[in-house]
């Protein structure tokens, strides 16, 4: 596949964004390349378009339908899998977030939380060191209870409370004053 100045400088950036976000260069690469493509690739194309060694392609590949940001698909008259990507943003980022929270977020909010039953009854363990786990504790189940809820908002009702920004505290701020 022979990439266009644009294509070439999307492919470079979204891999070093991904160095930075803690994805893998040629895994970001990949996923930008099967993204950009208008046809299926197959792992030999993937190579050669990027000069990525063939094991490389093929490790970057099975990483990426882990997070379920591409899949395999078959043309007719060719034995080989080809993957296409995941072209929706919304879903993208849906997928990445689920599977961050996934591998991230929730072994860390499970460690707090028995933090907080081990430190209850440790006496060794400052009280202000305690709150701060409490605290933390807290703010994760918050954050995930509402990405949670955000997940299953109608994509209309979640672009439209985006756009709203930060009208939405001054709702919430007006509402509040009302209730007092």
């Amino acid at each position: 596949m022979d990439l266009t100045p644009v294509m070439e400088r999307f492919v470079l950036h979204w891999g070093e964004m991904g160095a930075r976000w803690g994805v893998n260069r040629s895994v970001a690469q990949i996923h930008a390349l099967l993204y950009l493509s208008p046809q299926p690739l197959h792992a030999e194309e993937l190579s050669e378009t990027l000069s990525i060694a063939r094991s490389n392609v093929s490790t970057s590949i099975r990483e990426l339908q882990s997070w379920g940001l591409i899949h395999v698909t078959h043309l007719m008259g060719d034995r080989r899998d080809h993957f296409i990507a995941e072209s929706d943003p919304w879903e993208i980022m849906f997928r990445i977030t689920q599977e961050r929270k996934r591998r991230e977020i929730d072994p860390t909010l499970a460690m707090l939380r028995g933090l907080n039953a081990d430190a209850a009854g440790d006496a060794g363990t400052p009280e202000e060191s305690k709150k701060r786990i409490r605290e933390l504790t807290n703010f994760m189940d918050t954050l995930t209870t509402w990405h949670d809820q955000v997940r299953h908002l109608p994509r209309g009702t979640l672009i439209k409370l985006l756009k709203m920004g930060a009208k939405v505290a001054g709702l919430v701020q007006r509402r509040r004053d009302r209730n007092r």
